[in-house]
């Protein structure tokens, strides 16, 4: 139920592992692929007592190819349970080890969307990874971005800090101010800077980044960086998912609305160093190449695109430019050029018993997977999260192929499961 983030693996037999979020059953999966990516068969290798019922949504991977050391799996505790934070994950860890994981207490407690570490050739001897915040409120926006250096491969002695602009205080929108988000502009680029906290449990973090004046986002979600070269390797890119409210409606005077997509550009040397923001892409801007983009989510980044995900969050009927269902979006990061690639067309999957077109669905999890099976085109696997193909609203055709309901009692419990399915996908035709 609700596939999240995912990673692959080849294996030494030349299949595959591909590693796969279950968020609402709060739960990871690994499930074997052969050389074609076909499945051969599946398990569990995190429960939800292993996670305390904390969903685990977006994940990365780390492998030595890209990053130095691994391989490890990286999985983000967002909400429910009381384990949220950063989660480290063996890919090849045996099935029976699912009942209990590891958390990372250097790289804080956050509502973490995901952690991503950067590419190894972005510094010859730091691992630097960074974290999203997928923290909401209703008055005050206060999802921070956060970052952990530490030593190559070293997740336990770095140090942890927050992002702040060097204008911290709180201005109209656009006009510069750096205590919110929504002070800042599309397309214009601005200094800020790394504070370090000392702080490690949620609320105790979240105060500290509030007190030093990091920048307050609107539910920070998916972070990736740019593939290629050393400096394409320190241009990383996050989504703010946003929050608009009826009863506050001028909490998108401090955060987006519809979303937002953001560039940071880190220092050349050192990845404390002043670095450079820029608001790529804003939904809340009319007429702007964002306006009718709906709550931008999970992003992938190429050496030349960014792909971003959708996650409606129910505010289409506010924005007219706002049609269909979830997309995917694709940033040109030579040109800025924003151009829609792909719709959920849940009208067909409705008529034949997959979903309803009343509960939107989410396009998630999206992985480039062309280097890694050696690929002649580029490949990609993906997902959505089939909101509304569940046993409990669509009994008939809310089960696996064999019938059952969608759950499995080693992940977590019948009365606990959402019994909602999911789809995973490999897509081809975009460019990397």
């Amino acid at each position: 139920s609700y596939m999240d983030g995912a990673a692959l693996y080849p294996t030494e037999d030349g299949n595959y592992a591909l590693i796969n979020n279950l968020e609402a059953d709060y739960s990871i999966a690994r499930i074997m692929l052969n050389s074609e990516l076909q499945p051969l068969q599946g398990d569990y290798i995190v429960n939800s007592t292993a996670t305390a019922f904390t969903a685990m949504c977006s994940g990365s991977s780390i492998t030595v190819e890209e990053h130095g050391f691994g391989p490890l799996y990286l999985s983000g505790g967002e909400w429910g349970g009381n384990a949220k934070g950063v989660f480290k994950v063996n890919p090849f860890r045996a099935k029976e080890d699912r009942v209990e994981v590891e958390r990372l207490p250097a790289l804080g407690e956050w509502s973490t969307e995901n952690a991503v570490v950067i590419g190894k050739d972005a510094y010859s001897s730091q691992t630097v990874i960074f974290m999203g915040d997928d923290h909401s409120d209703n008055t005050y926006p206060q999802a921070h971005f956060g970052m952990y250096v530490g030593q190559r491969g070293d997740l336990y002695g770095g140090k942890l800090y927050v992002l702040r602009g060097t204008n911290p205080v709180e201005s109209a929108p656009g006009e510069g101010g750096q205590l919110f988000e929504m002070g800042m502009a599309q397309d214009i680029e601005y200094d800020v800077e790394w504070v370090e906290v000392t702080e490690r449990t949620i609320d105790e973090l979240n105060q500290e980044a509030i007190d030093l004046g990091a920048i307050g986002f609107q539910r920070i979600e998916d972070i990736d960086w740019r593939r290629g070269s050393a400096d394409a390797q320190r241009e990383v890119y996050f989504n703010a998912t946003g929050r608009i409210r009826g009863d506050n409606p001028d909490l998108n005077l401090r955060g987006t609305g519809f979303g937002r997509v953001y560039k940071l550009v880190l220092d050349p040397e050192d990845p404390t160093a002043p670095a450079k923001l820029t608001v790529v892409v804003d939904g809340d801007l009319e007429g702007g190449k964002g306006d009718g983009m709906h709550s931008p989510d999970n992003i992938l980044v190429t050496e030349n695109y960014a792909y971003i995900q959708e996650d409606p969050n129910g505010y289409g009927d506010l924005n007219a430019d706002i049609t269909g269902f979830a997309k995917l979006w694709q940033l040109d990061l030579n040109t800025g050029n924003f151009v829609e690639v792909m719709e959920c067309n849940q009208t067909y999957a409705a008529s034949v018993g997959i979903g309803n077109t009343d509960s939107m669905w989410e396009i998630t999890g999206l992985i480039d997977v062309t280097d890694i099976i050696g690929a002649t085109e580029p490949t990609f696997i993906g997902g959505a999260q089939v909101h509304g193909w569940n046993f409990s609203t669509t009994p008939d055709t809310a089960v696996r192929t064999d019938g059952l309901k969608f759950v499995d009692p080693t992940a977590i419990s019948e009365g606990s499961a959402a019994l909602e399915g999911s789809v995973l996908f490999k897509l081809t035709g975009l460019p990397r």
